[in-house]
């Protein structure tokens, strides 16, 4: 009789660490598997026909250790007193079910998450993967996204992709653009849905392909009408701000934040928590995620820290995970700060972009909050004088650090009262031959 393995405890099983196949006993075969990237898994051996096999039972961190032996007993009965081969009814059950799937009539929704879990989430990375759906979600109608998707003509989806505002990102398009990248981006991704739907039979059109010439009639002049960023005015901020705070959610705090640090959106979107320093309030975001590609250092204030304090726990890595049932390992979409907008009901007053760095700007400009220099730098915009630019990078760390602080207190004032810090001199420039 081959030795039974030790029962351990569940505490005795989270310290298993050593990559490899460990027996937890209490059921003769089962054992926890450990990948050399730390991946931990339930596997049961079995003797199936004369052959050892080897059969998963889910995740550890899905299914506990009483859930796994408890499943293993069931795979033990099956084959013993049944004689059934678990394997096999498994997968003949996932058959059945994917079947089942098949007949029924399927959404744009519903074909859709579909072709995402079969052809967009095995290639693409997790954010990528993330934003392709969620830029449907956000876009199209519910009326189209929940009929059958059999019954959608291409005058149906022209006009929902009509009815698209373009994204702040798109805004300003050269002329060699010829629709608004938000709108092209979401028809590209229906056209591969709707291609998708036709081959395996369950459409017989493809409307996102039809509608590809009517978009470019609409706009000859080469591009939808855009105008600038608009900008909330910096007296009706503090309000705004107020209500933000009253909202759940994290594309509220991502907002609030930055707002609070006049940062761009994909900078707050993507803040990773090994970018700051708490005990120095200090934020410095890389490089390679900034326009002008050098690091830029953003000093928090009080209310920018209290913003983070609420988002510990959340997210090892991110700061602003998405909220979406299963992205919670990514951050969140880029539509996301322009959806609590809408919320908020200051979209057709102010874009993201507009409210976070431009109102901030005008602020500081007008109320005379500190030198143009510094509130350049705050804004990380590029400084062409190299000299300058050395300074700039060296010396303005009180002033910047000041000018947020201020920022973060007028927001913070019910009346909108003008709050600046005190002007610092700078001194002058000697040039080192």
């Amino acid at each position: 009789m081959p030795r039974q393995a030790k029962e351990l405890t569940a505490m005795a099983v989270s310290r298993l660490t050593k990559p490899g196949r460990h027996a937890v006993g209490g059921v003769d075969g089962l054992a926890l598997v450990i990948s050399d990237t730390g991946q931990r898994s339930w596997s049961l051996r079995l003797m199936v026909g004369g052959k050892r096999r080897e059969m998963g039972l889910g995740s550890e961190r899905d299914v506990k250790l009483a859930q796994a032996r408890e499943a293993a007993r069931e795979q033990r009965r099956m084959l013993k007193l049944d004689g059934v081969d678990p394997i096999a009814a498994r997968k003949e059950r996932e058959q059945a079910l994917a079947a089942a799937r098949a007949r029924e009539v399927q959404t744009l929704e519903t074909a859709a998450r579909d072709y995402h879990a079969r052809v967009i989430e095995p290639t693409r990375t997790e954010k990528h993967g993330a934003q392709w759906l969620a830029s449907l979600e956000n876009h199209v109608p519910a009326h189209l996204w929940h009929r059958p998707i059999d019954e959608i003509t291409a005058p149906d989806l022209l006009a929902a992709l009509n009815a698209i505002k373009p994204h702040e990102d798109a805004r300003n398009l050269p002329k060699g653009h010829r629709i608004a990248e938000t709108i092209s981006r979401v028809r590209q991704r229906l056209d591969a849905i709707f291609e998708d739907a036709m081959f395996n039979g369950r459409a017989t059109s493809n409307p996102a392909a039809a509608v590809r010439r009517k978009l470019r009639e609409m706009w000859p002049s080469g591009k939808k009408p855009a105008g600038k960023f608009a900008a909330l005015p910096y007296p009706e901020a503090p309000q705004l701000v107020a209500s933000l705070r009253a909202m759940a959610g994290t594309g509220a705090r991502c907002l609030e934040f930055a707002v609070l640090t006049a940062a761009r959106t994909s900078e707050a979107l993507m803040a990773e928590w090994s970018e700051f320093d708490l005990k120095a309030r200090v934020w410095t975001v890389p490089g390679e995620r900034m326009k002008a590609g050098e690091p830029h250092t953003v000093y928090l204030s009080d209310a920018a820290m209290a913003v983070l304090e609420g988002q510990k726990g959340r997210h090892e890595r991110w700061v602003f995970p998405s909220d979406m049932p299963g992205y919670s390992d990514s951050t969140m979409s880029n539509m996301t700060m322009l959806n609590a907008l809408n919320r908020l009901g200051a979209r057709d007053k102010t874009t993201v972009h507009g409210l976070c760095r431009a109102t901030f700007s005008t602020w500081a400009n007008e109320t005379g909050a500190a030198r143009p220099d510094v509130i350049e730098a705050c804004l990380a915009h590029n400084e062409q004088n190299r000299v300058r630019a050395a300074y700039n990078r060296a010396e303005f760390a009180a002033e910047r650090r000041a000018l947020l602080a201020a920022w973060a207190e007028y927001l913070s004032a019910p009346s909108g009262a003008r709050v600046a810090p005190k002007r610092r001199t700078a001194p002058k420039l000697v040039a080192v031959a």
